[in-house]
């Protein structure tokens, strides 16, 4: 697989690449994940599945062309003010990637994907790809990592997945860098009634209601019993679920 980073390109290889290669765009955010995960949790994840997906097409014959962006790493996340976070509203996240696409089309690049690490960006970037597509001659994609799975592992509790600042995103952490997790994990205090925006009243609603975030203390489920195996498992699941999507994304796109 032909790999490599924009930053490290002249401009002149950055528009060679361009003619046939994809763009991949990683984006996160920085913002509290509880007392035991960093501010970059998202950032670190997203970054972690991109490199385990990349390393997994590497060992396969005719494998796409790709060129890695530097990671997004401010998000939309008003939501964690309340403890910390950098963030952007969704005007300006919106118009970041609709500059960064559109710089990209005007570098050479007709195939883009971007690849989301935190759930407040998801809606966001879905709106900009699809801008994106009107306006340019484009062929693009976006997906967020945990909801591309290889689907051959069972590690995994599909009750709190993604969640925030919980038991996935802590087993991932334990796995990917777990130097940065402030051990022990301490036991989360249950909370009730639980929140709407995790346990919503009736099937295909979307509620919100103001102050949920600090009442359950920035998490959404306890991540006391997060496992480094299981979350390794569950990165490789992930990883293997992306390269998937990147190659059918190449194939249908040529």
């Amino acid at each position: 697989m032909s790999q490599s980073r924009l930053t490290e390109l002249t401009w002149r290889e950055v528009r060679r690449a361009g003619e046939q290669g994809i763009a991949l765009l990683p984006i996160g955010s920085q913002e509290q994940h509880a007392g035991h995960l960093p501010m970059g949790t998202d950032t670190l994840l997203v970054e972690e599945v991109l490199d385990r997906a990349l390393a997994v097409l590497d060992q396969e014959p005719s494998a796409p062309e790709v060129v890695r962006l530097p990671a997004l790493p401010f998000g939309h996340s008003p939501h964690h003010l309340f403890a910390a976070a950098v963030s952007l509203s969704a005007a300006t996240l919106g118009a970041v990637l609709d500059d960064v696409l559109d710089s990209l089309v005007t570098s050479g690049y007709r195939r883009v994907m971007v690849v989301n690490g935190h759930g407040g960006n998801d809606e966001i970037m879905r709106l900009a790809v699809k801008r994106f597509a009107l306006r340019a001659r484009v062929t693009v994609a976006a997906c967020s990592y945990w909801t591309l799975t290889a689907g051959e592992d069972e590690a995994g509790r599909p009750d709190v997945t993604p969640g925030h600042a919980g038991w996935f995103e802590t087993s991932l952490m334990l796995a990917a860098r777990p130097e940065l997790v402030r051990t022990p994990v301490p036991a989360r205090t249950p909370v009730e009634p639980p929140p709407l925006f995790d346990h919503p009243p009736h099937p295909g609603l979307t509620v919100e209601r103001h102050g949920e975030w600090e009442r359950v203390d920035g998490s959404t489920d306890d991540a006391s019993g997060a496992d480094a195996d299981r979350g390794g498992r569950l990165l490789d699941d992930r990883a293997r679920g992306l390269a998937r999507a990147i190659r059918a994304f190449d194939a249908a796109s040529r």
